[in-house]
């Protein structure tokens, strides 16, 4: 089975994620096949891994993923691979709040799923000798959680370098480096997480600096061998990546920087069941192809490019088109809110959207809605039956204006099973709402 290793870290803000992104740039230039994971609901990072290693980034989630889309999607991301290298989410026992001993989607939950080593990156700004009592917490909270290595970060020289490295040495954790600030090397980010990788003007430069920064401070092959197997218990036969089924044969798919929340094991999961995926992108005025019989409008930050999408008449007017000749158009948070009458910017600017949904949000006093969901169909449609269940997240900071778009599409539960009524909408074949799915309910 694929051998991995999880980049984990007590905390968000440890560094971790320019840790993982230095590895995979450090490990393509040295001409190893390198496959990347991300732990949790995280569009945002997999397009920096894509960016650094040259592969596909696929997420990983124990929450919102059936123990068989999660062994199918371990094994798509090593295909061709020496190892998977998964960066993890938050820190190492973050996760959500659940009911009894069901997984709660963080990346500990991963590394007792998988038995992939973990190694730990560790602030170590203003730690000396401290540090060590943290790693030995760490490395000892969770029975199944193996912490393998530890990478400080930040460290001020030296001498900080050999105090950290001389209070880990009783743990019998090995130290893989210690690495210096490097002001520089720094990701910029905004309300939903980092700025996009396609929108860095100058990310291949960062990415080749951040291999050095590596290269030059941390014990590489030594990490490596630290790598194992992932072990899943039970079932031991191969799974089929389809974790949802195709929402039509040709499917239309927005890609561009305003639709580009798009999980890849959702796209091939479609072409593996002989779906025909179309990109298409509105924000250069392009149509969905005129042939398609559906369309998928995924999330991502069309309040950041509202003027555009509201004068692409093209793409509107394309758009328009196949939905009234009954092709199924879905759309997910961004995609769903494009699909409404309007959406005023942050600035308190109206823009009128597609309004083929009766939605109207606003970004002015926007406010956060984070958190797990299992929804389930409200009523039969393109989806599946009544009741069909599926799971997945919402993460967006965006007001209502007056009630979601029509007859409810989902009737939602949090991650701990409480009751958070209807969601989403639906008007005959166009449908949407703030959730974006990852897989069916088990």
């Amino acid at each position: 089975m694929t051998r991995g290793l999880i980049i984990a870290a007590p905390a968000s803000g440890s560094g971790k994620t320019l840790v993982t992104l230095a590895l995979l740039r450090y490990l393509r230039r040295a001409g190893l096949a390198v496959g990347s994971a991300k732990v949790g609901p995280d569009y945002i990072d997999g397009a920096f891994h894509r960016a650094a290693g040259g592969r596909p980034c696929f997420n990983l989630d124990t929450w919102a993923m059936r123990p068989q889309t999660l062994r199918a999607i371990v094994g798509r991301a090593g295909e061709g691979a020496e190892l998977v290298l998964a960066e993890g989410v938050m820190g190492l026992f973050d996760g959500a709040p659940t009911e009894g001993d069901e997984p709660d989607g963080s990346t500990a939950c991963l590394a007792a799923a998988t038995g992939w080593p973990v190694v730990l990156v560790v602030d170590a700004k203003g730690m000396g000798a401290s540090a060590a009592a943290l790693v030995q917490g760490y490395a000892g909270f969770r029975d199944g959680v193996r912490v393998a290595g530890v990478l400080f970060n930040r460290a001020g020289g030296a001498g900080h370098g050999e105090i950290l490295r001389q209070a880990c040495a009783p743990l019998g954790i090995p130290v893989l480096g210690v690495l210096p600030r490097r002001a520089e090397l720094v990701l910029p980010d905004r309300h939903l997480g980092l700025v996009q990788a396609g929108e860095h003007g100058d990310l291949e430069d960062l990415l080749d600096r951040a291999a050095v920064w590596i290269g030059d401070a941390v014990d590489v092959d030594a990490l490596l061998a630290l790598a194992r197997s992932a072990d899943f218990p039970g079932e031991r036969e191969a799974a089929v990546l389809t974790a949802l089924p195709p929402l039509g044969q040709r499917i239309a798919v927005a890609r561009d920087t305003a639709f580009a929340f798009a999980y890849p094991h959702l796209l091939e999961g479609w072409r593996t069941a002989g779906a025909e995926v179309l990109p298409f992108s509105p924000l250069a005025d392009e149509a969905p192809d005129a042939s398609a019989d559906a369309v998928f409008l995924p999330g991502g930050y069309p309040e950041l490019h509202a003027g555009r999408l509201a004068a692409a008449a093209r793409f509107r007017d394309g758009l328009c088109r196949l939905a009234a000749d009954g092709a199924l158009v879905y759309g997910e948070c961004g995609g769903y809110m494009v699909l409404g009458r309007g959406l005023e910017d942050a600035q308190g600017e109206r823009h009128p959207m597609l309004d083929l949904l009766p939605l109207e949000t606003s970004f002015e006093s926007p406010r956060m809605t984070l958190g797990y969901r299992t929804a389930r169909l409200s009523a039969d449609g393109p989806l599946g039956r009544s009741g069909a269940g599926f799971r997945g997240h919402e993460f967006h900071f965006v007001r209502l204006i007056g009630d979601e778009g029509g007859p409810a599409l989902f009737a939602c539960r949090d991650a701990r099973g409480r009751d958070l009524g209807a969601a989403g909408g639906r008007r005959a074949n166009v449908m949407g709402s703030f959730i974006h799915l990852v897989d069916r309910a088990g």
